[in-house]
């Protein structure tokens, strides 16, 4: 009885062996099935003339952006160049097919070329060269919808505003409409209210806020008919992360070393050439930006910058000259004035805690250090002459020719002294003004390169 159970299994056969000539068998039908649709569908099929049963009814283009690359944002030819995915779908009256009919199939990808397609071009194309037609497939499907995708390299015209440049923003609009095709026969509308994202590739000078889009219907001037269009507006914020630290903290510490001209020393002899020195550098940097903004009417925010500083940096040097003229008084210099002994060397010295050596600050001058000593009265020549109370024969009263030359000797030094005490009084008016000048530069420049860097933050 085992036995009679027995199999032969000679004449058991795998079905997996065969399996890819099914599936082959399958595909070569579907194929067939595919070539006798194409062939049905475009027997007496024309893509020159719009898809429509009735010339009158308008068709609907459903038009969808996405963004997948920022090639590059040329601001001084106002010109952006976008990569981007470009989906078109409408409805080809003419090229529907019952699923049944044809084995369950209910779409097929063929080339674009030989169906219908809209003219829907960008307006504001900044491109010298035509519009090259894409080489993609559409898919067709069997209630007559077909969906077009296709990438484009895109090179639109966008007005830059570099008002606040590095710290600025843009929009920039994109208008896709069509070229020959009025509202009542081509109608355009957004597939969503903005533009993919999902895609795109970070760029590493704008940040994307975001890319909305809006349908208006606009008459043109050469044409009565209206004309409808799909506008989509790129929001962009640059990154002003490079910006900062290559052209804007350069200048700010630069700007710094204007004011400290006003610290160094008279008899150094670098005050001038550090004031110099500090505007050259400052025209580089100037040379630099104006080499990477495009010629505008209004000036950005950090040439604005730029110009203030060097004019700081040039009144500066200008001052510095002045104070070395008031610091380096000739011999015939001219008294201090009282208004400036009383306001420079008086209240203002002790506020900025200019003082000379045993001086405290801000107190009152020293009682061993007399500001200005008395002049002692000239001896009179003459006194111990012959005709004088002196009547011993070697007296040195007796000796006029020497009195007299030792008298002129001190007038001379007493006016030395008195040029010396003058002299001083300037070099002192030209210390506190020294003083005052560093802290109003100083406190400008700070506060200058604190209100631009606060865009930053």
């Amino acid at each position: 009885m085992a036995a009679e159970l027995k199999l032969d299994t000679r004449w058991i056969v795998d079905l997996s062996t065969f399996s890819p000539f099914l599936l082959s068998g399958s595909q070569a039908a579907e194929g067939k099935l595919a070539q006798k649709l194409l062939h049905d569908l475009f027997t007496n099929y024309t893509s020159a003339l719009r898809p429509v049963k009735d010339t009158d009814q308008a068709l609907n283009v459903t038009l969808d952006v996405t963004l997948s690359q920022i090639i590059d944002m040329d601001e001084r030819n106002q010109v952006l160049t976008l990569y981007l995915w470009i989906r078109q779908e409408w409805a080809d009256a003419y090229l529907c097919w019952e699923p049944e009919v044809y084995g369950g199939l209910d779409s097929i990808r063929i080339p674009s070329s030989l169906v219908w397609r809209p003219d829907i071009v960008l307006y504001n194309k900044a491109d010298t060269q035509p519009p090259a037609s894409a080489s993609t497939n559409v898919v067709l499907r069997h209630d007559g919808r077909v969906r077009w995708d296709a990438p484009a390299i895109t090179r639109s015209s966008c007005r830059v505003d570099v008002a606040a440049f590095p710290f600025d923003s843009q929009s920039c609009r994109l208008t896709f409409g069509s070229w020959t095709h009025v509202g009542h026969q081509l109608d355009v509308w957004p597939g969503a209210p903005g533009a993919g994202l999902a895609d795109f590739v970070e760029n590493v000078e704008w940040r994307v806020l975001g890319m909305p889009a809006q349908r208006s219907v606009v008459t043109y001037g050469c044409c009565s008919e209206p004309y409808p269009d799909v506008t989509y507006t790129l929001l962009l914020q640059r990154r002003a992360a490079a910006y900062v630290a290559n052209l804007l903290l350069p200048c700010v510490l630069i700007s710094l070393l204007a004011p400290l001209a006003f610290h160094l020393p008279a008899d150094s002899g670098e005050k001038v050439s550090l004031g110099v020195t500090v505007l050259l550098a400052l025209t580089v940097f100037q040379l630099l930006l104006a080499e990477n903004m495009p010629p505008a009417e209004s000036v950005p925010l950090i040439g604005k910058y730029y110009m203030t500083t060097m004019a700081l940096v040039t009144a500066s040097t200008a001052l510095t000259i002045l104070i070395m003229n008031l610091h380096y008084s000739g011999p015939g210099v001219r008294p201090v004035p009282a208004w400036a002994q009383t306001l420079l060397l008086g209240y203002l010295a002790r506020g900025l805690c200019v003082r000379e050596r045993g001086e405290p600050c801000g107190g009152a001058q020293h009682p061993l250090v007399p500001r200005r000593p008395s002049v002692h009265p000239k001896p009179r020549l003459g006194q111990g002459s012959a005709s004088g109370p002196c009547s011993e024969p070697r007296c040195p009263c007796h000796q006029e020719a020497l009195l007299r030359h030792v008298g002129a000797i001190a007038v001379a030094c007493r006016s030395h002294r008195a040029a010396q005490r003058l002299r001083g009084d300037w070099k002192r008016l030209a210390r506190v003004v020294d003083r005052f000048f560093l802290a109003v530069f100083f406190v400008m420049v700070l506060a200058m390169s604190l209100l631009v860097l606060g865009h930053a933050l």
